[in-house]
């Protein structure tokens, strides 16, 4: 909620029509290159994870990348 409500008034200036689909979490380990997907919102619900990893795997190619519907 909070990154939304953040970026939102943004990204409407730029002509963008933004929807919340979900949220989690990102634990990003840069020394060990890896980064974990998971949690919820409590306010929007869960992301499609699978979705976020698809997108994260296109900028961090060297990264192993990984989900799960854990909530810590």
């Amino acid at each position: 909620d909070h990154i939304f409500e953040k970026v939102n008034p943004e990204m409407e200036k730029l002509g963008y029509e933004c929807k919340c689909l979900g949220g989690g979490k990102i634990d990003h380990n840069s020394k060990e290159k890896k980064i974990r997907v998971f949690g919820l919102s409590t306010g929007y619900g869960k992301a499609d994870h699978a979705v976020t990893v698809e997108i994260l795997k296109k900028v961090y190619t060297d990264y192993e990348i990984t989900w799960s519907d854990d909530k810590k």
